[in-house]
This record gives C-alpha cells, structure tokens and sequence, in this order.
C-alpha cells in the first residue's frame, strides 16, 4: 500500500507543479458552468423542472469529466517512455500492480477534487427550487464511476503507447468505441441488442445515474470496467519489464 501512495504523491506533485494541470481545471469548471447555464438554466424566465435541470447538469458533467479523465491518464506511462524514466520504475522495488494503481489513485484524486468544486452549481437548484440530496449524491457517484472507468482505459492506452500524443489518441478512440455501442444496439436485434446496450459506456448505464436512480448493476459494470483495464495495463507493463 505505502508504493500505491508513493506512486499517487508523485503523480499529484507533478501535476500541482504544472502549469498544465491548472490550466485543465480552469477549463473544465468554466465548460461544467457554461453547460450548466445554457443545457441545464436556459434561457432568462424559463421555466423548467428541478429534476431535470439536474439531469442536464449531470449530462454535461459527464462528457467534461470524460474528456479531462482522457487528457490526465495519456501522460501516466506514455510520459515515462518518453521522458525515459520507465526503466527506472521497472528497476525499483515497486510492483507492476503498485505503478498501475498509485497512477489510477491520482488521476482520480485530481478529478474528483475538480468536479467536487461544482456542488455549487446544484445548490444554485434550492434558490428557486427543490431537488432530493439523494439524487444529487447519486448523480455524483454516477460521475465518480464514469471518471473511474474512462481513467482506467487511459492508463491501458498509455501503457500501449510510446509517446502522450498516440496514448491520448489511443484511449479517445477505445472511450469513443465504447461510448457509441448505444448506437450498434439500436441497429441490431435481441438478443444481441440488449448485450451490446449493456456493455456501452454511458447511454444506458450513465442515465440510470442522471435520474437519481441507483442500480446495483451499473456500479458492478463500472467496477468491472475499471479492474479489467487496469489489470491489462498491468499486463501491458509486466510484458514490457521482460523485453
């Protein structure tokens, strides 16, 4: 456990130390506000649904959290190849199970702390209407076990790659695959439509989450998602370490 947060701590300072990682977090909380205000507000003296500004709001949370998961797993191992500071990682008493996960650990530290600064925006709900803090504690989690998800392919991805630019291009095509099994179930027959449905990344499972409804089985599907692509970015590695 101590080489998982040894790990993690590094990932974090790299990212408190750069410029970068302060420029992504400023973007993703200006977009999460302007999606909020233009998908979930509307337009001045429109009248909407509590509940369903909620779900936009979860809506567009979704796709930015996506989008900065992808950018901030790309450099995890890719920037270790080409900063040729893996073989060190490689040669140090850290196991391959320990690099994956202390490199998850930070990702997810790192998102969760930027969507954690958009509470407010749900809380402006309650100045003129109602919503169950369950279904907001609900629709967060849904966006903690998406960010989860989407991190875990982009540390496969990089593990793959040799360099940050291929490792983002890597994972945006794995994550878009993923996302886009929604439209293959539309156009295929049962039972073949309901498997495909369910292995999509968001339409189906992401909804669930986005209406406050809390299904055992979608938080086993992300969970799943999550263990089956760190334990091929571990693969990944350990057949690296034996090149």
């Amino acid at each position: 456990m101590s080489g998982v947060l040894l790990v993690a701590r590094r990932e974090l300072w790299a990212y408190l130390r750069s410029p970068v990682g302060y420029l992504l977090a400023a973007l993703t909380l200006l977009v999460d506000g302007l999606l909020f205000v233009a998908y979930a507000v509307g337009e001045a003296g429109a009248k909407r649904y509590s509940a369903f500004v909620l779900q936009q709001f979860f809506y567009g949370l979704s796709g930015v959290t996506m989008f900065c998961c992808t950018l901030l797993a790309m450099r995890l191992i890719a920037h270790e190849e080409e900063h040729a500071t893996l073989v060190l990682l490689k040669t140090s008493p850290l196991k391959d199970r320990q690099i994956v996960l202390g490199k998850y650990l930070s990702v997810m530290v790192a998102v969760l702390a930027i969507t954690l600064l958009t509470l407010y925006m749900p809380a402006l709900i309650f100045v003129r209407g109602r919503v169950s803090v369950g279904h907001i504690a609900i629709g967060y989690l849904g966006i903690a076990l998406l960010a989860s998800a989407v991190t875990a392919i982009g540390i496969f991805a990089s593990s793959l790659a040799r360099t940050q630019l291929v490792a983002v291009i890597l994972a945006a095509v794995m994550v878009a695959a993923m996302l886009l099994l929604w439209w293959v179930a539309r156009v295929s027959d049962p039972p073949v439509k309901d498997f495909v449905n369910g292995l999509a990344l968001h339409h189906k499972r992401q909804f669930d989450f986005m209406d406050g409804v809390l299904r055992l089985e979608n938080v086993a599907y992300y969970l799943s998602v999550t263990v089956f692509f760190l334990l091929a970015a571990q693969k990944t590695l350990e057949a690296r370490r034996w090149r």
